[in-house]
C-alpha cells in the first residue's frame, strides 16, 4: 500500500463509525450567545446626554449589524435573548445614570428602542435578503431598521412622560441622527463586506 494511500484511508471513518458534524442547533445557540454578548459590548460604549434621558450608545450599530449579517430568525433571535439576559439581571444593558436593573430597565425612557431591538433586527434581515446583497440595498435596509428603532424610542417615551411633540423630537429623535447616520454606513459597509467574502471563499472552494 502506498503512502497516499495510507492517507487517503487515514481520512475516511470506519465503517459504522458516525463522522462527528456539529449540530445545527449547537451552531446557532452559539451564535446568537456570541451576537448578545457583542451587543452588550456595545451597549457599554456610551455618552451620557444632559438634555435627555437617552445616551449615546453603539447598541443600535450592532442591532443594523446583526440584522445585515444574521437571517432573520436569528436576528429576532439573538435580540430577544439579549433582552432576557438583561430582564433577569446581567449587566448587558447601557450603565445610564439613574438606570434600574433587571426587567425594570425595559420599563424606563430607553425601554422603547430596547423593545423595538428584535422587530428591526428581524425587518433588516428581511428587506436585505430580498434583493441583491449591495451596499445601496444594505444602507437602504439599515436606515428602514433603524427608523424603527427610532419610533419606537420616542414613541414609548412620548406615552411615559406625556411630553409634547417638540420635545419628545428634541429628546429622543432629532440629537441620535447624525451619529444613527454613520452607524447605518459603517454597518451597511461591513455588512456588504462580510457577504462579498462569505461569496468569494464559497466560489473559490473545490467541489467536493
Amino acid at each position: 500500500m502506498t503512502t497516499e494511500s495510507r492517507i487517503s484511508e487515514s481520512r475516511v471513518p470506519a465503517a459504522g463509525v458516525p463522522l462527528a458534524v456539529p449540530s445545527p442547533w449547537l451552531r446557532s445557540a452559539g451564535i446568537v450567545l456570541v451576537g448578545s454578548l457583542f451587543i452588550a459590548a456595545c451597549a457599554h460604549v456610551m455618552l451620557p446626554l444632559y438634555f435627555t434621558p437617552v445616551p449615546l450608545t453603539l447598541q443600535p450599530f450592532a442591532v443594523l449589524l446583526l440584522g445585515l449579517l444574521l437571517s432573520p430568525r436569528l436576528a429576532a433571535a439573538t435580540l430577544l435573548v439579549y433582552l432576557g439576559e438583561g430582564a433577569i439581571g446581567l449587566p448587558v444593558f447601557s450603565p445610564v445614570p439613574a438606570s434600574t436593573p433587571g426587567l425594570a430597565h425595559l420599563f424606563g425612557p430607553t425601554g422603547g428602542y430596547l423593545l423595538a431591538y428584535p422587530v428591526a433586527a428581524m425587518l433588516i434581515s428581511f428587506l436585505f435578503r430580498l434583493r441583491s446583497r449591495s451596499l445601496a440595498w444594505a444602507l437602504a435596509s439599515a436606515a428602514v431598521g433603524n427608523l424603527v428603532i427610532l419610533s419606537g424610542g420616542a414613541l414609548w417615551l412620548a406615552a411615559l412622560t406625556h411630553a409634547s411633540l417638540p420635545q419628545v423630537l428634541a429628546q429622543a429623535i432629532l440629537p441620535f441622527l447624525p451619529g444613527d447616520a454613520l452607524k447605518v454606513v459603517a454597518a451597511a459597509a461591513l455588512g456588504t463586506g462580510w457577504q462579498r467574502l462569505r461569496h468569494r471563499n464559497s466560489s473559490s472552494s473545490p467541489a467536493n
